[in-house]
């Protein structure tokens, strides 16, 4: 299967403090998760404006209105981490409440279905960690489960997963397409995007992936259609990760955007896809920073789709091309 044109994807991984609660509290990350309201308006409004499909790979959690709810929904088979502390149902349980801000979001889900374009897809139930030891495929399953059951409730048919920290795991790739997920969001290809637990990423590799950002080490990382379509579900995989503003290495801005730009421009040219992700909670704060800097991404992204007839898939969209729909 051959494109025809490029496609621009852009998957965002909707998790409220559910996605950090292992790493930062409410408190030390207070700012970020206060502002992804404003944050998810302004892109809103944005994607809107220029006619951008969207993926928001929402975790489940967050399709609960309050902390009663939430444990209508508790799995009965958990996963059972060795690191204790990955697992949110011991927070859950000890907790009498939870402030809506930080854990819940059901208005904000019903706000982006009313954009054309927009996907709700699933960053699994509980934000579940694929690749952390001690947790099983049956206990991923049940998770899984729970994920599609709640989108249910408000309608929403899930046929897109991206996995929480990127740990997707091949073993489990089964479990989507019994659920009838369609596709995922994989890893870029160069070994330093390589899916590893938390503990098995060291400073190296980390600090290779911030100057990637900036300077082209492991390539453009856009792929053609064929690649994507092996199996089921169909993997498509990362581009590049949009890092936020950081007041630290504003100065590499213009690196930081023109990485982005020239892969796009390459997929444009040569027919691939482009798949671009990142946090609605790293626009929390510095977010007219955050905006403009994507509005300069878009507005390339305009450039091209006049040039080259790139087109704008949310991931939905794509398993839908893919099928021959």
């Amino acid at each position: 299967m051959i494109l025809e044109h490029g496609i621009f994807t852009v998957s965002l991984d909707f998790e409220l403090y559910w996605g950090v609660r292992d790493k930062q509290s409410i408190i030390q990350y207070k700012q970020n998760l206060r502002g992804v309201r404003r944050a998810i308006t302004e892109m809103l409004r944005v994607f809107s404006g220029n006619h951008i499909h969207v993926t928001w790979a929402t975790v489940g959690f967050l399709f609960c209105k309050d902390l009663y709810d939430l444990n209508e929904y508790i799995p009965k088979v958990c996963p059972k981490y060795e690191n204790e502390e990955l697992s949110p149902y011991k927070y859950i349980e000890q907790r009498t409440e939870l402030d809506p801000i930080y854990h819940f979001a059901p208005e904000l889900i019903d706000l982006i279905q009313k954009y054309d374009g927009q996907e709700i897809a699933s960053h699994t139930f509980s934000h579940y960690y694929c690749l952390e030891e001690g947790q099983s495929v049956d206990e991923f399953e049940e998770d899984i489960s729970l994920a599609i059951k709640i989108a249910e409730r408000r309608g929403i048919s899930i046929k897109s997963l991206v996995f929480p920290r990127n740990q997707w795991n091949p073993e489990y790739i089964s479990v989507l397409t019994r659920f009838g997920i369609q596709c995922y969001r994989g890893n870029e290809s160069n070994w330093i995007y390589n899916a590893s637990n938390d503990e098995d990423q060291g400073i190296f590799q980390r600090a290779v992936r911030l100057i990637d950002s900036h300077l082209n080490i492991s390539g453009h990382n856009v792929y053609d259609l064929h690649r994507c379509v092996n199996g089921k579900p169909f993997n498509f995989q990362s581009s590049r990760f949009l890092r936020p503003y950081s007041g630290k290495l504003a100065i590499l801005d213009g690196l930081r955007l023109n990485r982005i730009k020239r892969s796009m421009s390459y997929a444009a040219k040569n027919k691939k896809i482009f798949h671009l992700w990142w946090h609605p909670h790293n626009f929390g704060i510095n977010t007219n920073k955050n905006v403009n800097f994507l509005l300069d991404i878009i507005k390339h992204y305009i450039f091209l789709k006049k040039r080259y007839d790139m087109k704008s898939l949310n991931m939905c969209e794509l398993s839908e091309l893919c099928n021959g729909k």
